[in-house]
């Protein structure tokens, strides 16, 4: 009885690691798609975000928020992280958030005349402003935003 028990804990041992290994596969897979699921930011650097969109010949897509700012935080939540609106966004821009309190953030607030958050607004590669926005919008709204703004180009 002993031997058959110890054979079943050696096969119940590998199926165990078989089956651990393909979980832990799946998740790294999932957690790599995720990013594809949602808009990615360059966080809180303007003269990044100005550097890559000279190199990549792209408009700049900024989300100007404040960290107590309700509505900023609905955008973050949702629309950001639209799977429609993250694949437009992610190919057609470089996109930043800037925390417009802390760091490059009140200088630039200063400069763009902010008076409420969250202001979104695309400039050309130059820093130039195109085109913004006040307030929450959904992800279709953003979409044709963004949509609006490439067609200035």
């Amino acid at each position: 009885m002993r031997k058959l028990y110890a054979g079943l804990s050696i096969a119940t041992f590998i199926l165990l690691a078989v089956l651990f290994f393909s979980f832990k596969s799946k998740s790294v897979a999932t957690k790599d798609t995720k990013t594809d699921t949602q808009i990615n930011f360059i966080e809180n650097s303007w003269t990044e975000a100005l550097k890559q969109a000279a190199a990549q010949h792209k408009y700049i897509f900024v989300d100007a928020y404040a960290t107590w700012c309700g509505p900023c935080k609905m955008l973050k939540n949702t629309t950001f992280k639209n799977a429609k609106a993250a694949e437009f966004f992610n190919k057609n821009f470089v996109n930043v958030a800037i925390d417009m309190e802390k760091g490059q953030g009140p200088a630039l607030a200063s400069e763009w005349g902010m008076r409420a958050y969250p202001t979104l607004i695309i400039f050309d590669s130059a820093g130039k402003p195109v085109l913004g926005t006040v307030g929450y919008i959904g992800y279709s709204d953003l979409i044709k935003f963004g949509q609006k703004a490439l067609s200035k180009q």
